[in-house]
């Protein structure tokens, strides 16, 4: 579903745009990604609404089909893209599974700011950003996703999650979309949560 609105109180979600995952192979340019993030974090942090960055640091110890586990990452590997041009106001997430609700406490951080809803962006398509974007939407919160700013290590993942996965769980638009959104609540760009 196309995005037709923002409610009041939106978060902005950017999942892993780390240094590590961004030094991989991707489906579209790192440097396009992050330079829509960087448009979406600005529009957000000028409004006064929340924004959450999140990293990953590990992953779940179980097993899976592919007999791979998560190594513990370095700190440089871990670190956010300057990009991103992280501050103080912003709220930090560093999580150990795919979703950035996973034992994080972001639930009770967004529902103490009367967050309904979360616009989400980052990598990959079909892993962190899928799994956060379920998990919102399986809390309650209503779910947008940022499309040309998501991308994968697969792109054909990415092209599935796109076209079967996010249609049941979010609205989805471009950046250009979203920030039109935020322009047609007339909220006060000065106005805190």
């Amino acid at each position: 579903m196309p995005v037709t609105t923002l409610d009041p109180k939106p978060a902005l979600i950017v999942v892993d745009l780390q240094n590590g995952i961004l030094k991989l192979p991707l489906a579209h340019p790192a440097a396009d990604i992050l330079a829509r993030n960087a448009e979406l974090l600005a529009e957000f942090r000028r409004r006064g609404l929340p924004v959450v960055l999140v990293n990953v640091a590990g992953g779940p110890a179980g097993r899976n089909d592919l007999g791979a586990r998560f190594p513990t990452p370095s700190p440089e590997w871990t670190e956010l893209a300057p990009e991103l041009d992280a501050g103080a106001g912003d709220h930090f997430v560093t999580k150990h599974a795919r979703s950035a609700f996973t034992k994080t406490g972001l639930d009770e951080w967004l529902r103490a700011r009367a967050v309904t809803q979360v616009v989400i962006t980052g990598v990959a398509t079909s892993s962190g950003v899928e799994s956060t974007a379920r998990d919102a939407h399986e809390q309650g919160y209503n779910v947008t996703v940022a499309l040309d700013a998501v991308t994968d290590t697969n792109g054909v993942a990415h092209d599935h999650t796109i076209a079967r996965i996010y249609p049941r769980i979010a609205e989805t638009g471009t950046t250009k979309d979203i920030l039109s959104a935020l322009a047609d609540t007339n909220r006060d760009p000065q106005s805190t949560f």
